[in-house]
């Protein structure tokens, strides 16, 4: 992944920098994929069940998500349950559905059949280019919103897009840290 597309000249000195951090992270992040085939990209080589190109769609799937909240509000993040199954339900694994989205959730850890390891990192780059578009267009970074009701959101709680920025640099860091360890545990080469 390379640098961001919105020059750093049209943005603001924080959205350059916050934007510029989150370059970076992602750029580690894709530098752990770098030279492997898809068989390679899917292998989980420790006792955990992450596999490179999931936490490539996973880090995705997040940033998408976070960046539909700053345009559209908690109604992008909706986790609405079936009839009849609770919280408690399928946090046991007892729920007799599961919603769509806890599956969604699930399979981004993955690379699925016929996904490949060059079609998830293009569509990360086109989540990102998405990304910079929504950051270098919204009026102020400290706009917020409320977070949707879920049991690991606070209740009443609510989100600037400056903190969602910040959350979404974190959590492409910790996968990126996740991935090199993975990377290492593969083939013995490191991306840092």
């Amino acid at each position: 992944m390379t640098a961001t597309t919105t020059p750093p000249s049209a943005l603001d000195a924080e959205r350059a920098d916050l934007l510029a951090q989150l370059t970076t992270a992602r750029s580690t992040l894709t530098n752990t994929v770098r030279g492997l085939s898809d068989e390679q990209a899917g292998e989980h080589p420790t006792v955990s069940a992450l596999c490179l190109g999931g936490l490539i769609k996973h880090v995705t799937s997040i940033e998408e998500g976070w960046m539909r909240f700053v345009v559209d509000g908690p109604s992008a993040m909706r986790h609405d349950l079936p009839d009849g199954v609770t919280w408690a339900d399928l946090a046991a694994g007892t729920a007799r559905e599961v919603p769509q989205w806890a599956i969604d959730h699930q399979n981004d850890f993955r690379m699925l059949p016929g996904e490949t390891l060059a079609g998830i990192v293009a569509r990360y780059e086109q989540v990102a280019a998405r990304s910079e578009e929504v950051i270098a267009s919204v009026p102020d970074l400290s706009a917020t919103h409320p977070l949707p009701e879920a049991p690991w959101h606070e209740p009443g709680a609510v989100r600037s897009v400056r903190r969602v920025l910040m959350h979404v640099i974190a959590e492409t860091a910790q996968h990126a840290g996740h991935a090199d360890i993975l990377r290492e545990t593969l083939d013995g080469r490191k991306s840092t």
